[in-house]
Formats: structure tokens, C-alpha cells, sequence
């Protein structure tokens, strides 16, 4: 027996018995009181568990423990956290009557302590998740339990990243086996490629809400299936695919043993499409029709996309597909071709896309952000490929931070002090954030360096924890910490953390090393540039890029003024937001979908300095940080060079002078105005609560009714929608549109505008379709841009005309109806017209579901 493990674990005095409930609630992930409980046992040692405290409760000193339970400073604190926590899980929904939601995704960012998560789509779902608690959301999520999670990143001295992956024990994670009526551990199976594949499943409870994991390591499966779930993103096609079948059919299989049955299916990206082939199947074996069996389960399927290119949606070929879905394919008794146009792109035949496949499953499609709503809907316009991109069914909802989690604790206190307890309950309440700007400007400005002083110390520590593994000299370690000075937190500190994909170009402000290097050096007005991130393994482009950041890191010009930090996670993410000065953030536009750190970094005071684009697009005030437009020119080097330029020229003409402009009381008013300027504009737009209401209030109580009327009466509505849809298709090749009358070129004020049209509709029937009137105005130039932050729900814009042609009941020689129009213009201006038809059937859940449109 060499190297084998043994623990000697400490017993909970009686008086701290229920530690180990505080620790198995992840809502000690946004409640520092309850952290802290844990950190005050012994801070070193929850330093080397990496902030966890299941791990901690099993290797701490009993002695520890024994003090603690005698302390009674510490023992009031400890009854405190209990009841905060009691009194958070007994509150009563806001709203009993909504649907319950079941929430997919791929990985889940709740704590560094979980490390099930790789980047921002799971943080944003362990945010949401958290969200969801704290309304009080009928809300359950799904996703997968990962052996090694993410990789653990160090990078050498020659800027080459080391991926290290690690196994975790279930015992060290707040997770626990959900078990039966009859003790066993509950499992479910899938079908894949001919073998059943067991998963056994695990419940997380994040506040008020569970988050069921599945993982496929247990002794009924082969080695190479008990592998599916080991790492996050990890493996080849296979093993991704296994792993996507895993959350979609599996996650749904295991809501059904459970006993739950969702109103709504949320799809966070198209990893999880494949529980709508589930769905499918269930409705399949109860005696639905295929295609009305898609439309039942459309009707209740949310799909949320985060990505701006069609590289980055996965995509199986079909062969794969074949083998993995044989028996599958047979259950839902449809032919292969059926089968595979479930995931068919024009673009790539042969290939099963994922998006497409949640494209054609879902019917309520939204991207993350404004601009990446109009980048989705030309992205999927081939779905729908006779109606423009602005107009189909694809909209979008901005992407909020959770504030309890990324909101410093100094800033919590000076909220409590400066504007009352009450400041938690009016999150959305923009009038009430406005009352920042009444606040002493010398108490901002110090919890803001106070806040600083804590992310350098933290910082500092993790420099040196760093150089002490590699063996460097102290006075290498001083050399390259030298500006990183708790004890002066004066110097204008920038920061840059985010994956190290090449189209967020880290490297962006490297590219004039000279003029870039003559603003860090200044010895009147230093400044510092952090970056942290890491590069998916496989990604040689990513990693080249981070390689040369640590080289330019060690060399003279920039040691001291350029850090990389190591193993970019969630500790340091909150530690980089709450205190660097200002965030950087310089992707290719329009390819950031939305991006949250930017707003975690303003909830905290610091400004953002970025390209106008995803979120920013939408927070950008003029005064609250700075906007940099995007070149829109051909080359990428041309543009990479002349936004560069651009960046470099604000922080050298205003951001650098604006931080330095000090006054007798050491600090620069302006400054703080902007720092106030950005919480109380980015707070109340930009938290998760608004997120998630916007969700609430627009997708999911859309889905659950649209899904009770196609539901009703043995589904009669989704088989009556299918079977006119075929009838549609079939016909529409030969419907056409033509003029009966002339068409006015110019009406006076209070003419009404008149139209006769004769449609050809080849079988269908008048109430098959509508023949629209639709006229965009020019002059006075109209703006037709949706309004931030949600698309759904909201009026027709002002300079859009839109007027229906009614059936008159007259015929044409040939067969085709007439319709006619007789509206009064909605007032003067110069507007382009066009008349048209599309499909309309009462069932439908968005006007243009079918993607059919003529014109004259």
C-alpha cells in the first residue's frame, strides 16, 4: 500500500452541528457571512482548500473546531447565518402561478470552490440559478456533474500555458446522491450507439432551488463510458456528443423519475438541444403525429444562443449521428432523412447542427445582447429563409450580472450607511440609484481604495504564491510587484481577464509597444495593466496570444507595468472587477454576444474602456466610461491597427489625465462623478433580477400558454397546426401576389391610401394567410432599432407602418382572391412601401414561424 490516502476527520461539536448544512447550500456562495464563518476557523487553511468548506469541515484541527464552539462572538455569528438562511428558504414565492421552468445547461459558475464551469456561460447560469432563488422562481436546473471539471492553468516562464487536470471528490463538492424511496442511489439510462448508458444522479441546492447533475462514472458503465463525463469541453466528437445526449436526454429522463414536469424547457446554448428529441419521443409514444409532436414540444422550448458565428455551434456528421441515434430513431418511427433535417444547414450538408437542431425545436429564440440579436437573426436567417433577418422570430435579452455575488462587501456596507438597507428590495429602481450623486464624494473615493487596496494585497499574494512553486528570487518577485503596493493604491490600474480567444485580442494595445510603454512608464502618472485568462487547450492560436502577454510581462520595458496572472477563476474575476481602475475590454466587433465582466466592474464603481459592442453598446452613457467605435473597415489589420490607435489615444487624452487630475483632497472630482455615474446607470439595467424577469415575464409565460393551446383537448391544436403547415408548404411554391389597382405615388393629408390586390393562393384559403400593407419611413429618417436590454413585448416602432389587407370575398377570373386595404397614413413624411403575404394560422407562436413571404 504506497501513497494511499488517509483522512482523520474532526467531529462538529454539538454546537456548530449545522456547519455542515451552511456549507452544502451553495448559497454561501453570495453570502459572505456565511464564507466568512468558514475563512475565521482558520484563514490558512481555507486558503489552501481553495475557499471550500466541505473540504475544509473534513480536514480542519478538531481543535479549531472545539474554540470555535466556545467562542461566543463566533457562536452568535454562526445562530445569525442559520437564521439568514432559514428565513431566505421559508419565504414564499412572489408569484405561485408561474410555470416551472426546467434550466439546461453545459456548466454552472456558482463558486471557485465548484469548478464545473470553464468561462462566462456558466457563470451567467450559476448567476441566473441564483437569481432564480432569490425570486423565488418555479425553477429547477439540469446539467453535468464533470469528474475534472475545467483544467487548472500555470503558465512558464516562457509564456507556454501547462493545462492540469485534477479529480475531485464528490465529497469536497456541495453536491450529495439523490436517493429513492428505497435508499438506492437514482439512476437513469440512455440508448447511445447501441448500449445503455447509466447516469447516476446528484442534487446541488443553490439557495431555494435544485440543480440535478448527471455523471456517467459508476460500475454499470464501461471505462470508456464512465469517461463521458470527466472533463468539461473535454475529448473528441464522440466523447462530446456522448456527453450532449447525457444532458438532453438524460437530464430530461432524470426530471421524469424525479416526479417533476416542467411547463418550460430553457435550452441555455445548443449543447442541450437533444432534450428536444426527448420531448419528441415522449409525445411520440403517447400516439402524437411527428410533426405535431414538434409542435407541442416547440411551443414549450426556449433556446438561448450565445454565439455570434457559425463556427462555434457544435456540429456532428452524420455518420456519427447515425450511430449513436440508431435505436432512437427507431423509437420516434420517422425516416433518417426526417430524422437528420432536424439538424440540416444549408451551409454545411452532411453535418448535424446543434443550433439548427434548437432552431427547428424551439419556437421562443433569443440572443444576449441588442447587437447580438441582429448578429443571430442574420446568422439563423437560412431557418427562415424568405423573411428579412430583422423580422424573424429571433430577439433578444440582455445579459445581467447577479449583485450579491460581484458587488464588493465595502461597497455593501457603504450602500447601507449612505443609502439604507432598503437599496437590496430597489435594485431596478433607476431614480433611486441617481441618489448616488448625493454621496460624499470623500467616503466613495475611499471605499473605492479601500476596495483597491484588498484586489492588490490579493493580487500581490497570488504573484508571489506563483514565484515561490517556480523557485524565482525575491528580488525578481519585488522587481515585478513593485506598483502592485497595498500601502499605495494610487497608481491607475487597468485590467483585462476573459478567455483567451483570438477575437477578443488581448494583445490589441500591444501592437505600438514604443508609445504603449511611454504611457505605462510616465513617472508622474504610472500605470499598470493586469491580465488574466486562460486558452482552451486545443486553441493554438489562444495560447500563442497568452504567450506573448507573460514574455512582454519579463521583459525590461514593461517588468512591473504588464502582469499575466496565472489560473484565471472566480475568485480572482471578483477581486479584478471590484478593484482594478478601469476594465479593458477590445473585441472584434460584432463578435462579443454580450459579456458580463464589464458590468461587474461598474456595479463596483470602476469604468469600463471598450469597444462599443454586446452590452456595452447598450450601457455606454457618454459619461459613464468610455465607448471606443468600431472601425469598419475590410482589413483586420487596417482595423486592428486603427482601433488600437484609438484606445491608445483615449487613455493617453482622457483617461490617464481625468485619473490624475488630482485636487488638494487627493483625488479627481470628475472622476468620481464617472465612477458614480456608472453604478447608478449600469445597477438598475443590468442586474440578473431584470434579466430574469424579462425571461419571466416574455419567454417562458409566452411558452407555457402557447403550449397549453396546442395542448388542449388530446393536442388537438398542435395536430391541426402540423397538418396546415404541410398543406402550406406544399402550396406556397405557386402563391403570388399582383396589383389590381394603380398605386398612388403621393397622398395629401387626410387622403386615405386604397389598394385592391389579387392573390393566387393555390388551394389555400383566404384565412390561410395575411396580405400585409408594410411602409418604412425615410424622411423625417425614422429610427427602427429595438430598445435595449429586451425585444419582447415591445410596441411597434414609431416610422413603421404596417396595415392588413382584408379579404373581400370577390373572386378573380383565374381563381385568386381579392384583398383590399383603405387606411388613413399615420402621418406625412417619405416612406418605402411593399406589399406582401405570408402564412397565418391563429396557433402560430410567432407570425413568421414558417419562414414563408411574398411579394409584389
Amino acid at each position: 500500500m504506497r501513497n494511499a490516502l488517509l483522512e482523520i476527520v474532526p467531529v462538529a461539536p454539538e454546537a456548530l452541528s449545522r456547519l455542515r448544512e451552511l456549507a452544502s447550500n451553495l448559497f454561501f456562495s453570495w453570502h459572505r457571512p456565511i464564507r466568512a464563518l468558514f475563512e475565521d476557523l482558520d484563514p490558512e487553511l481555507w486558503s489552501q482548500c481553495g475557499g471550500n468548506p466541505r473540504l475544509m469541515l473534513r480536514i480542519i484541527p478538531q481543535a479549531a473546531l472545539d474554540r470555535a464552539a466556545q467562542d461566543p462572538l463566533y457562536l452568535a455569528r454562526y445562530h445569525e447565518a442559520l437564521a439568514t438562511l432559514d428565513a431566505y428558504l421559508a419565504a414564499q414565492p412572489q408569484d405561485g402561478d408561474e410555470p416551472l421552468t426546467a434550466y439546461f445547461c453545459a456548466e454552472y459558475g456558482f463558486h471557485e470552490s465548484f469548478p464545473i464551469y470553464s468561462g462566462g456561460l456558466g457563470v451567467l447560469a450559476g448567476d441566473y440559478c441564483k437569481a432564480a432563488s432569490d425570486a423565488g422562481a418555479r425553477f429547477v436546473a439540469v446539467g453535468l456533474l464533470y469528474e475534472q471539471g475545467y483544467f487548472t492553468q500555470t503558465v512558464d516562464d516562457d509564456g507556454v500555458q501547462q493545462a492540469e487536470y485534477r479529480a475531485h471528490d464528490p465529497r469536497d463538492l456541495p453536491v450529495d446522491p439523490v436517493y429513492g424511496a428505497g435508499g438506492e442511489w437514482v439512476k437513469i439510462s440512455v440508448r447511445i450507439a447501441g448500449r445503455d448508458v447509466v447516469a447516476r444522479i446528484w442534487k446541488a441546492q443553490a439557495g431555494r432551488i435544485a440543480v440535478y447533475l448527471l455523471d456517467t462514472n459508476t460500475t454499470e458503465n464501461a471505462p470508456s463510458d464512465r469517461d463521458i463525463t470527466r472533463r468539461l469541453y473535454g475529448g473528441d466528437e464522440a466523447t462530446r456528443i456522448r456527453q450532449e445526449m447525457i444532458l438532453g436526454i438524460g437530464g430530461v429522463r432524470a426530471l421524469r423519475v424525479l416526479g417533476l414536469s416542467p411547463s418550460v424547457w430553457h435550452l441555455n446554448e445548443g449543447h442541450a438541444a437533444f432534450l428536444i428529441l426527448e420531448l419528441l419521443r415522449e409525445h411520440v409514444a403517447r400516439g402524437l403525429p411527428f410533426n405535431a409532436a414538434l409542435e407541442a414540444t416547440a411551443a414549450a422550448c426556449v433556446f438561448t444562443t450565445h454565439t455570434p458565428v457559425a463556427a462555434g455551434h457544435d456540429t456532428f456528421g452524420h455518420g456519427l449521428i447515425l450511430d449513436h441515434f440508431h435505436d432512437f430513431i427507431h423509437e420516434l418511427g420517422v425516416p433518417v432523412e426526417r430524422f437528420l433535417d432536424l439538424g440540416h444547414t444549408p451551409s454545411a450538408p452532411g453535418y448535424f447542427n446543434m443550433t439548427h437542431l434548437a432552431l427547428n425545436g424551439a419556437r421562443h429564440i433569443n440572443g444576449v445582447s441588442r447587437i447580438h440579436g441582429g448578429v443571430s437573426q442574420r446568422l439563423c436567417a437560412n431557418r427562415w429563409p424568405e423573411i428579412r433577418p430583422e423580422e424573424n422570430p429571433v430577439g433578444f435579452v440582455t445579459n445581467g450580472v447577479h449583485l450579491p455575488t460581484f458587488l464588493h462587501k465595502l461597497w455593501a456596507e457603504f450602500f447601507d450607511r449612505e443609502l439604507g438597507a432598503q437599496w437590496r428590495e430597489r435594485l431596478n429602481d433607476t431614480p433611486f440609484w441617481e441618489k448616488l450623486h448625493e454621496t460624499p464624494d470623500e467616503y466613495y473615493w475611499a471605499t473605492g481604495q479601500a476596495v483597491k487596496t484588498r484586489m492588490l494585497e490579493a493580487v500581490r499574494n497570488r504573484v508571489r504564491r506563483e514565484y515561490v512553486r517556480k523557485g524565482s528570487s525575491l528580488a525578481q518577485l519585488r522587481h515585478v510587484t513593485r506598483f502592485l503596493d497595498p500601502a499605495r493604491p494610487d497608481v491607475l490600474t487597468i485590467g483585462f481577464a476573459r478567455r483567451f480567444a483570438t477575437y477578443k485580442r488581448a494583445t490589441l494595445l500591444l501592437r505600438d509597444r514604443e508609445r504603449l510603454a511611454r504611457l505605462l512608464k510616465n513617472a508622474d502618472r504610472p500605470v499598470v495593466l493586469l491580465f488574466a485568462g486562460k486558452a482552451h487547450p486545443a486553441d493554438e492560436p489562444g495560447k500563442q496570444v497568452l504567450r506573448e502577454i507573460r514574455q512582454l510581462m519579463t521583459s525590461p520595458e514593461f517588468i512591473g507595468r504588464i502582469l499575466l496572472l496565472e489560473d484565471y477563476d472566480l475568485q480572482l474575476a471578483r477581486s479584478l472587477v471590484s478593484g482594478v481602475d478601469v476594465w479593458l475590454n477590445n473585441p472584434v466587433y460584432p463578435l462579443e454576444a454580450s459579456g458580463t465582466s464589464g458590468m461587474k466592474a461598474a456595479i463596483n464603481g470602476r469604468l469600463n474602456l471598450s469597444i462599443l459592442d454586446g452590452w456595452w453598446a447598450e450601457g455606454w452613457m457618454q459619461d459613464n466610461g468610455w465607448g471606443i467605435p468600431a472601425a469598419h473597415v475590410g482589413d483586420p489589420e487596417r482595423r486592428d491597427a486603427l482601433e488600437s490607435a484609438l484606445i491608445l489615444d483615449t487613455l493617453e487624452e482622457e483617461v490617464i489625465p481625468l485619473y490624475y487630475e488630482r485636487s488638494t483632497d487627493g483625488y479627481s472630482r470628475e472622476w468620481i462623478m464617472r465612477a458614480k455615474r456608472a453604478m447608478s446607470t449600469v445597477i438598475p439595467r443590468f442586474s440578473m433580477g431584470r434579466m430574469l424577469r424579462d425571461y419571466s415575464r416574455n419567454l417562458y409565460r409566452t411558452a407555457d400558454l402557447q403550449y397549453r393551446r396546442l395542448a388542449a383537448e388530446d393536442f388537438a391544436g398542435a395536430r391541426r397546426l402540423s397538418e396546415w403547415t404541410q398543406r402550406v408548404h406544399q402550396a406556397w411554391s405557386r402563391v403570388s401576389l399582383r396589383m389590381l389597382t394603380d398605386t398612388a405615388t403621393e397622398l395629401t393629408r387626410g387622403e386615405w391610401l386604397r389598394l385592391r390586390v389579387a392573390a393566387n393562393l393555390n388551394g389555400l384559403m383566404p384565412q390561410d394567410v395575411r396580405v400585409e400593407f408594410v411602409a418604412r419611413r425615410l424622411l423625417p429618417a425614422a429610427n427602427l432599432e429595438p430598445p435595449p436590454l429586451c425585444s419582447f413585448g415591445q410596441d411597434e416602432r414609431e416610422g413603421l407602418w404596417k396595415a392588413q389587407l382584408r379579404p373581400t370575398g370577390e373572386w378573380e377570373g383565374d381563381g385568386a382572391a381579392v384583398f383590399a386595404l383603405d387606411a388613413e397614413p399615420p402621418g406625412c413624411g417619405q416612406f418605402s412601401t411593399e406589399v406582401r403575404i405570408h402564412p397565418w394560422h391563429e396557433m402560430l407562436t410567432h407570425e413568421h414561424d414558417l419562414g414563408l413571404m411574398k411579394w409584389l
